[in-house]
Protein backbone atom coordinates (compact mmCIF):
# COMPACT_ATOMS: atom_id res chain seq x y z
CA UNK A 1 0.00 0.00 0.00
CA UNK A 2 1.46 3.32 -1.08
CA UNK A 3 1.19 6.18 1.36
CA UNK A 4 0.13 8.89 -1.06
CA UNK A 5 -2.19 6.79 -3.22
CA UNK A 6 -4.25 5.04 -0.53
CA UNK A 7 -7.42 6.37 1.07
CA UNK A 8 -10.05 4.60 3.12
CA UNK A 9 -13.18 5.30 1.11
CA UNK A 10 -16.75 4.08 1.32
CA UNK A 11 -15.47 0.51 1.37
CA UNK A 12 -12.08 -0.88 2.33
CA UNK A 13 -10.36 -1.55 -0.99
CA UNK A 14 -7.23 -3.46 -1.87
CA UNK A 15 -5.01 -1.02 -3.77
CA UNK A 16 -1.92 -2.26 -5.67
CA UNK A 17 1.02 -1.50 -3.47
CA UNK A 18 4.73 -1.68 -3.12
CA UNK A 19 5.06 -5.34 -4.02
CA UNK A 20 3.81 -4.58 -7.50
CA UNK A 21 6.99 -2.58 -8.13
CA UNK A 22 10.00 -4.87 -7.60
CA UNK A 23 12.03 -2.97 -10.19
CA UNK A 24 12.51 -0.24 -7.58
CA UNK A 25 14.97 -2.51 -5.80
CA UNK A 26 17.27 -2.75 -8.80
CA UNK A 27 20.47 -0.82 -8.32
CA UNK A 28 20.09 -0.21 -4.60
CA UNK A 29 20.79 -2.13 -1.41
CA UNK A 30 17.15 -2.63 -0.51
CA UNK A 31 17.06 -0.45 2.61
CA UNK A 32 17.94 3.02 3.83
CA UNK A 33 19.77 4.18 6.93
CA UNK A 34 17.92 6.99 8.70
CA UNK A 35 19.66 10.34 8.89
CA UNK A 36 18.27 10.75 12.42
CA UNK A 37 17.73 7.80 14.76
CA UNK A 38 14.11 6.90 15.49
CA UNK A 39 13.09 6.29 19.13
CA UNK A 40 13.26 2.70 20.38
CA UNK A 41 11.79 1.04 23.42
CA UNK A 42 14.19 -1.79 24.27
CA UNK A 43 17.10 -2.10 26.71
CA UNK A 44 20.74 -2.23 25.66
CA UNK A 45 21.66 -5.50 23.99
CA UNK A 46 18.29 -5.97 22.33
CA UNK A 47 17.26 -5.03 18.80
CA UNK A 48 13.81 -3.67 18.07
CA UNK A 49 12.08 -4.60 14.81
CA UNK A 50 8.82 -2.81 14.02
CA UNK A 51 6.38 -3.93 11.37
CA UNK A 52 4.39 -0.99 10.04
CA UNK A 53 1.10 -2.28 8.66
CA UNK A 54 -2.53 -1.43 7.99
CA UNK A 55 -5.61 -3.59 8.20
CA UNK A 56 -6.71 -1.82 5.02
CA UNK A 57 -3.68 -3.15 3.09
CA UNK A 58 -4.09 -6.46 1.26
CA UNK A 59 -0.30 -6.89 1.05
CA UNK A 60 -0.12 -6.65 4.84
CA UNK A 61 -2.63 -9.50 5.06
CA UNK A 62 -0.43 -11.63 2.80
CA UNK A 63 2.72 -10.63 4.68
CA UNK A 64 1.27 -11.39 8.11
CA UNK A 65 1.80 -15.20 8.15
CA UNK A 66 5.26 -14.79 6.61
CA UNK A 67 6.28 -12.25 9.22
CA UNK A 68 4.74 -14.31 12.03
CA UNK A 69 6.88 -17.29 11.00
CA UNK A 70 9.97 -15.06 10.84
CA UNK A 71 9.20 -13.63 14.28
CA UNK A 72 9.01 -17.09 15.84
CA UNK A 73 12.46 -17.92 14.48
CA UNK A 74 14.09 -14.55 15.22
CA UNK A 75 17.14 -14.40 17.51
CA UNK A 76 16.39 -14.06 21.22
CA UNK A 77 17.76 -10.52 21.34
CA UNK A 78 15.17 -9.33 18.80
CA UNK A 79 12.06 -7.61 20.17
CA UNK A 80 9.25 -7.41 17.62
CA UNK A 81 6.23 -5.16 17.72
CA UNK A 82 3.60 -3.96 15.29
CA UNK A 83 2.51 -0.40 14.63
CA UNK A 84 -0.61 0.41 12.62
CA UNK A 85 0.11 3.33 10.27
CA UNK A 86 -2.07 6.41 10.09
CA UNK A 87 -1.31 8.14 6.81
CA UNK A 88 -4.43 10.27 7.17
CA UNK A 89 -7.29 10.69 9.63
CA UNK A 90 -9.46 8.05 7.93
CA UNK A 91 -6.99 5.39 9.10
CA UNK A 92 -7.72 6.07 12.76
CA UNK A 93 -10.67 3.62 13.17
CA UNK A 94 -8.47 0.76 11.96
CA UNK A 95 -5.58 1.88 14.13
CA UNK A 96 -7.87 1.86 17.14
CA UNK A 97 -8.93 -1.73 16.39
CA UNK A 98 -5.36 -2.95 16.70
CA UNK A 99 -4.47 -1.00 19.82
CA UNK A 100 -7.75 -1.93 21.51
CA UNK A 101 -7.07 -5.61 20.77
CA UNK A 102 -3.61 -5.12 22.21
CA UNK A 103 -5.08 -3.50 25.33
CA UNK A 104 -7.42 -6.43 26.04
CA UNK A 105 -4.82 -9.08 25.17
CA UNK A 106 -6.64 -10.36 22.09
CA UNK A 107 -4.15 -9.65 19.28
CA UNK A 108 -3.03 -13.26 18.87
CA UNK A 109 -6.64 -14.46 18.82
CA UNK A 110 -8.20 -11.88 16.50
CA UNK A 111 -5.49 -10.10 14.47
CA UNK A 112 -5.62 -12.36 11.39
CA UNK A 113 -9.42 -12.43 11.56
CA UNK A 114 -9.54 -8.65 11.21
CA UNK A 115 -7.67 -8.88 7.91
CA UNK A 116 -10.05 -11.55 6.68
CA UNK A 117 -13.15 -9.64 7.74
CA UNK A 118 -12.01 -6.44 6.03
CA UNK A 119 -10.22 -7.75 2.96
CA UNK A 120 -12.19 -10.91 2.15
CA UNK A 121 -15.60 -10.54 3.75
CA UNK A 122 -15.68 -6.76 3.21
CA UNK A 123 -17.13 -6.05 6.64
CA UNK A 124 -17.15 -2.36 7.62
CA UNK A 125 -15.09 -2.72 10.77
CA UNK A 126 -14.22 0.96 10.50
CA UNK A 127 -17.79 1.51 11.74
CA UNK A 128 -18.01 1.06 15.55
CA UNK A 129 -21.55 -0.37 15.49
CA UNK A 130 -20.36 -3.11 13.11
CA UNK A 131 -17.02 -3.57 14.84
CA UNK A 132 -18.24 -4.05 18.41
CA UNK A 133 -20.76 -6.73 17.45
CA UNK A 134 -18.18 -8.50 15.30
CA UNK A 135 -15.57 -8.47 18.08
CA UNK A 136 -18.06 -10.08 20.45
CA UNK A 137 -18.65 -12.82 17.86
CA UNK A 138 -14.91 -13.58 18.00
CA UNK A 139 -15.13 -14.34 21.71
CA UNK A 140 -13.76 -11.00 22.94
CA UNK A 141 -15.48 -9.25 25.82
CA UNK A 142 -17.41 -6.51 24.04
CA UNK A 143 -17.59 -4.12 26.99
CA UNK A 144 -13.86 -4.33 27.69
CA UNK A 145 -12.98 -3.91 24.02
CA UNK A 146 -15.34 -0.96 23.57
CA UNK A 147 -13.92 0.74 26.66
CA UNK A 148 -10.37 0.23 25.37
CA UNK A 149 -11.31 1.42 21.86
CA UNK A 150 -12.59 4.71 23.28
CA UNK A 151 -9.81 5.12 25.87
CA UNK A 152 -7.12 7.74 26.24
CA UNK A 153 -4.52 4.96 26.23
CA UNK A 154 -5.51 3.77 22.76
CA UNK A 155 -5.66 7.35 21.49
CA UNK A 156 -2.11 7.81 22.78
CA UNK A 157 -0.97 4.66 20.97
CA UNK A 158 -2.48 6.00 17.74
CA UNK A 159 -0.55 9.26 18.10
CA UNK A 160 2.68 7.43 18.90
CA UNK A 161 2.26 5.21 15.85
CA UNK A 162 2.03 8.28 13.63
CA UNK A 163 5.12 9.76 15.28
CA UNK A 164 7.06 6.53 14.68
CA UNK A 165 5.98 6.23 11.06
CA UNK A 166 7.19 9.78 10.52
CA UNK A 167 10.47 9.09 12.32
CA UNK A 168 11.07 6.08 10.04
CA UNK A 169 9.74 7.98 7.00
CA UNK A 170 7.37 5.13 6.15
CA UNK A 171 6.16 5.39 2.58
CA UNK A 172 4.07 2.26 2.30
CA UNK A 173 3.08 -1.01 3.92
CA UNK A 174 4.12 -3.55 4.91
CA UNK A 175 7.40 -2.00 6.01
CA UNK A 176 10.01 -2.76 8.65
CA UNK A 177 11.97 -0.46 10.94
CA UNK A 178 15.09 -1.95 12.46
CA UNK A 179 16.89 -0.73 15.60
CA UNK A 180 15.75 2.84 15.10
CA UNK A 181 18.34 3.09 12.32
CA UNK A 182 17.13 1.29 9.20
CA UNK A 183 14.02 1.13 7.03
CA UNK A 184 12.95 -1.29 4.32
CA UNK A 185 9.72 -2.12 2.54
CA UNK A 186 8.48 -4.43 -0.21
CA UNK A 187 9.22 -2.07 -3.08
CA UNK A 188 12.65 -1.12 -1.83
CA UNK A 189 13.67 -4.73 -1.12
CA UNK A 190 11.85 -6.37 -4.02
CA UNK A 191 9.47 -8.62 -2.09
CA UNK A 192 8.67 -10.22 1.24
CA UNK A 193 11.51 -12.73 1.45
CA UNK A 194 14.17 -10.23 0.47
CA UNK A 195 12.80 -7.73 2.98
CA UNK A 196 13.26 -10.31 5.75
CA UNK A 197 16.70 -11.33 4.51
CA UNK A 198 17.76 -7.69 4.72
CA UNK A 199 16.29 -7.44 8.19
CA UNK A 200 18.28 -10.49 9.31
CA UNK A 201 21.47 -8.87 8.03
CA UNK A 202 20.73 -5.56 9.75
CA UNK A 203 19.82 -7.22 13.06
CA UNK A 204 23.28 -8.80 13.13
CA UNK A 205 25.02 -5.45 12.69
CA UNK A 206 22.69 -3.26 14.79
Amino acid sequence: MKRREFALGATVAAIPGFLALPAYAQGNKGYVELSQKAPTDVPAGQVEVIEFFSYGCVHCMHFDPVFTAWKKAAPKNVVVRLEHVGFQSSFEPLQKIYYALEAVGAVDKVHAKVFDALQVQRKRLDKPDVLFSWVAEQGVDRAKFETAYKSFGVASKVRRAVQLQEAYKVEGTPALGIAGRYYTDGSMAGGFERMLQITNQLVKTA
